[in-house]
């Protein structure tokens, strides 16, 4: 197959925690550039494939140069044009209701990034959008109509910015931003940063909003929750996260699917001591070798867990 434009993070782990092999069904639910998906058909697999961005779906099915295979795959590969927190669903329309392995890469994809008229990063100019699926509220929209408290309450939580209050404050004051270069600006101006520092004081920021946008750490949670639904006995379950909100919200999970303590989320399934585990967790957690940070430097951050699904019923889950 012809090679990603993109390079897949920890691809080989991730790989090896599938145990991908012919005949398989394997839910790829982060799509972005397909670099998992090819591995996987590669063994042999199907692969039902989720991703909300319109971008990452159009780009497989209308770029003859990036996926000239396409129509040869099918029907082993299947894109779905959805978030991935409606895979049960999704599958359910087409008669499947137990899948073999999910891959799970979460989080701004490199593709995301580096397009600026996106309004991802602020290393390049363009505007304050940030929305994966392209639809609903922009952060534009968000930090031009919100309240101070609630701009300081986002970039607290989601962005573990101590100093959220001074940040927002200096947002509504500045209004209306339309750029990633008017956000940037703000945000540096409030926090003193100085050319030359070691981390862009902005990187906080803009981590927050991106997430509250897209409903991030929600649709992560929703999509363990259907993995857990969907998984077969023996079914593997790999997730890839880039910053500690999102590994907590694995870690939790799976601790709790295991029966080694109780969620803490209003989204999770809360634990019962008369509930037997869902999950079975195979190894710790997994970072990045020192040589794949030096070829991809978006690596750095990246943590994968997995793990083996039982063949307890899915745990019943509690109303938000």
């Amino acid at each position: 197959m012809s090679a990603a434009p993109h390079v897949p993070v920890l691809l080989e782990e991730v790989v090896v925690a599938l145990h991908p092999a012919p005949g398989a069904v394997i839910v790829d639910a982060t799509f972005g550039a397909g670099g998992y998906t090819r591995r996987l058909l590669d063994a042999g697999a199907t692969v039902h494939a989720f991703d909300r961005d319109p971008d990452a779906i159009a780009a497989a099915r209308d770029d003859p140069e990036r996926w000239p295979e396409l129509q040869a795959l099918e029907p082993r590969l299947v894109l779905h044009p959805r978030r991935f927190s409606e895979m049960a669903e999704a599958l359910a329309e087409l008669g499947i209701e137990r899948v073999d392995g999910i891959a799970m890469d979460i989080g701004v994809s490199s593709m995301q990034l580096d397009q600026a008229e996106r309004g991802f990063a602020f290393s390049s100019n363009g505007p304050l959008d940030m929305r994966m699926s392209q639809e609903g509220e922009s952060a534009a929209d968000f930090l031009n109509s919100a309240d101070e408290s609630h701009i300081a309450d986002v970039l607290y939580l989601y962005g573990e910015e101590r100093q959220s209050r001074r940040v927002a404050r200096a947002i509504v004051a500045a209004r209306p931003l339309e750029t990633t270069e008017d956000l940037a600006r703000v945000v540096r101006k409030a926090l003193g940063y100085h050319a030359g520092a070691p981390k862009d004081p902005a990187t906080r920021s803009f981590q927050a909003i991106r997430i509250h946008v897209n409903g991030e750490l929600d649709e992560l949670e929703a999509g363990l929750n259907a993995a857990e639904t969907l998984l077969d006995t023996g079914g593997r379950l790999a997730v890839v996260s880039f910053h500690s909100l999102e590994d907590r919200v694995v870690k939790q999970f799976l601790r709790a699917a295991s029966g080694a303590t109780a969620s803490t989320s209003r989204h999770l399934p809360q634990a019962a001591s008369n509930e037997a585990p869902t999950f079975i967790q195979v190894s710790k957690a997994i970072r990045p070798r020192e040589a794949e940070v030096a070829a991809n430097p978006r690596s750095r951050s990246a943590t994968l867990r997995s793990a083996v699904r039982t063949d307890a019923t899915a745990r019943q889950r509690k109303s938000a």
